[in-house]
């Protein structure tokens, strides 16, 4: 394939049918890393009626599910063979440091081997008692169909795996549209599928824009179910889109992640060290580009004022540069729309009466290499209240907001005080009080004394606007598939019901 044929249909790498072409730029210094293809509806089409015509008459979902598994196992291993070339460019795509990259790939090969364990022992259905030994009654799962996938562009390969792992494994046919930011590791993702015998058509893909290539699949009547991950607002959208043909969705949206940090976790010299080291990672990992980030401080009262100082004084010290430098802890934001959402959200916070403890302004050139990149320093905003825009939106960015509390109802009335409900933290020395408040935290994860790590074999999503489905865990496989109830007469006879 040639740089600009990152269109994959029924087994072939192509340009867009219209010719159209993307610059994807280095976000640390606005380079261009690569050329792809800008796709647009009908590349759509045609990815869609390639996987109609794999999942309608190909060899895929009626595979055995063993065999599915030993596929999805040869792809894992495919992603540790081409680990620090995957990193690297998951890294220089996104602006994460080299590390993430590398940890990325590990999690993704993670998710593969997971969905080929948890299908690889299943037996042939559920069988229900029916009461009457002439009958066997059995419920079985069945591929949805036709899956239509829709990443974001902070953890691409990630989120691609959540979703072409277990829809591979129940037997399904995708088209999947990667953001347009951040495509390179999806391409890369794709060729391995090939490599591992994959058959055509199983698996396609389409680069370019959320419109009009994304609104296509989302709305394309031979598409059966849609995923989709990224923001509320074209969450909304697709949503709509898929409404008229009632096709199953799932969506994850984001969230607004409170962490709750009580005086007893301080209350000793090692305590008080984690639960500072925890905030900043709960923030600021990836530049807080991170759907689950802890972007909302709860801290009580008491122990505001230290927390915050030696919050705000670490903060400044975070090593921002190119992810692949040594030495380097945070890297840009992904790209100029971001970082300039980024000073809007410090700049009306401000305007609503925030004090600024650290950070709100890009770094000096001489802080940071490149200099000409999309940085921005780690942001702590303290003084912040509940009718504050940059406590009630998703910021995506490298900003912390302080809020205070004095009792635990209070505590607990914050942290559920969103529209949003996908993640939040604990941090209390005490057992049954963290325990406690997490069984109230409206929240799809809760950490206790702890923030960010996650599971393949445990769900992941989010209460209220955060989303409706899950990813990863058993209900993660669920999502992708139909149930069925097949009831057999062992012994028919006529019923008599009428009498003619």
């Amino acid at each position: 394939m040639s740089e600009t044929e990152s269109i994959h249909i029924d087994g072939d790498w192509r340009a867009a049918q219209a010719g159209g072409k993307r610059e994807i730029l280095d976000p640390a210094d606005a380079t261009t890393l690569a050329v792809v293809a800008d796709g647009g509806a009908p590349d759509a089409d045609a990815a869609v009626a390639a996987a109609r015509r794999a999942f309608d008459e190909g060899e895929w979902p009626r595979t055995p599910v063993a065999e599915r598994a030993a596929l999805l196992r040869r792809v894992a291993d495919l992603l540790q063979r081409d680990r620090e070339e995957i990193g690297l460019t998951e890294s220089r795509d996104a602006g994460k440091t080299l590390e993430e990259g590398r940890i990325d790939v590990d999690d993704v090969t993670a998710a593969f081997r997971y969905f080929a364990d948890l299908v690889a022992g299943e037996s042939g259905g559920r069988v229900v008692d029916a009461g009457d030994p002439d009958v066997h009654s059995v419920v079985v799962h069945e591929p949805v169909g036709v899956c239509a996938m829709i990443t974001p562009w902070n953890y691409p390969l990630l989120q691609a795996s959540w979703k072409v792992a277990p829809a591979l494994a129940a037997g399904n046919t995708f088209v999947i549209k990667p953001s347009e930011i951040t495509p390179m590791t999806t391409i890369h993702l794709v060729k391995l599928l090939a490599e591992a015998g994959l058959p055509a058509g199983v698996a396609n893909l389409v680069t370019g824009p959320g419109d009009p290539v994304g609104a296509r699949l989302a709305e394309h009547p031979d598409v059966d179910l849609i995923s989709f991950t990224g923001g509320l607002v074209s969450g909304t959208k697709v949503a709509q889109a898929a409404a008229p043909g009632v096709k199953k969705v799932a969506l994850e949206l984001g969230g607004k992640n409170p962490n709750v940090v009580f005086a007893d976790a301080c209350a000793t010299e090692e305590g008080f060290d984690t639960a500072v080291d925890q905030a900043l990672n709960a923030a600021f990992i990836h530049s807080g580009q991170v759907c689950s980030a802890g972007a909302r401080l709860i801290i009580e009262e008491s122990v505001r004022e230290r927390f915050v100082s030696e919050l705000a004084a670490r903060a400044q010290r975070i090593r921002l540069g190119r992810g692949t430098e040594e030495g380097v802890e945070c890297g840009p934001l992904v790209s100029a729309q971001q970082l300039a959402k980024t000073e809007a959200y410090v700049a009306s916070a401000l305007d609503e009466g925030a004090v600024l403890r650290s950070g709100g302004e890009r770094p000096e050139p001489s802080d940071v290499r490149p200099a000409d990149g999309y940085f921005y320093s780690p942001t702590v905003l303290d003084n912040c209240h509940r009718r504050m825009k940059v406590i009630r939106e998703e910021t995506f960015g490298p900003i912390l907001t302080v809020e205070t509390f004095r009792t635990e109802d209070e505590a607990v009335s914050l942290a559920n005080d969103t529209e949003y409900g996908l993640a939040g933290g604990v941090f209390s020395a005490d057992t049954a009080r963290a325990r406690r408040v997490a069984s109230r935290l409206r929240h799809g994860t809760v950490w206790i004394n702890d923030f960010h790590p996650y599971l393949p074999q445990a769900e992941w999503g989010g209460f209220g606007k955060s989303g409706v489905g899950r990813e990863l865990g058993p209900h993660g496989l669920a999502e992708y598939r139909e149930t069925k109830h097949v009831y057999e007469n062992l012994r028919p006879a006529p019923v008599r019901w009428f009498s003619g």
